[in-house]
């Protein structure tokens, strides 16, 4: 039975290779001399360091321009809020994100009963899968999918026949 997978995953090794780049610039860019200015990623957590609100978001507006230039979608990114780290330094954890969440697939099983497609969508864990009899089916489901759902970055993979 053909049946394809719904996914939220983005390719890490894009995403480290974006904040590596992002912090390359930050090292040359001439209004960040001589300031704490930092990014560094761990798992899936992105660490900004600044003096100022206004350095980290120069330093998000980097990053998001590097991983555009990586197909990476900026969706991914969950932004924290800015802390104080003591004396006149700031800091922002940005999230990674990846799988689906619980209430988001639950929204998107509901969507695809309740538009009739001969599918059936189940969770497994943080995927959707979507199984149905026919190709032309699937591909419908994954196109009501990407246009109930603009605010996930979803990726289909395991198509299969």
């Amino acid at each position: 039975m053909p049946s394809f997978d719904a996914n939220l995953e983005p390719t890490m090794v894009d995403v480290k290779n974006a904040v590596e780049n992002t912090a390359k610039e930050i090292g040359t860019r001439f209004d960040f001399k001589g300031t704490s200015a930092a990014i560094e990623i761990k798992d899936k957590l992105v660490t900004l360091t600044g003096d100022a609100d206004f350095q980290l978001q120069q330093i998000e507006e980097i990053l998001r321009n590097k991983l555009t230039k990586r197909n990476v979608d900026v969706r991914f990114l969950d932004m924290g809020d800015v802390q104080k780290i003591g004396g006149d330094k700031v800091k922002q954890e940005v999230t990674i994100k990846s799988g689906i969440a619980t209430e988001d697939a639950k929204k998107m099983q509901r969507a695809i009963k309740d538009s009739k497609l001969k599918v059936q969508a189940s969770i497994n864990g943080d995927v959707l899968r979507v199984n149905g009899a026919k190709r032309d089916d699937l591909q419908a489901a994954m196109a009501l999918l990407k246009k109930e759902m603009t605010e996930l970055p979803l990726t289909f993979t395991n198509f299969r026949d």
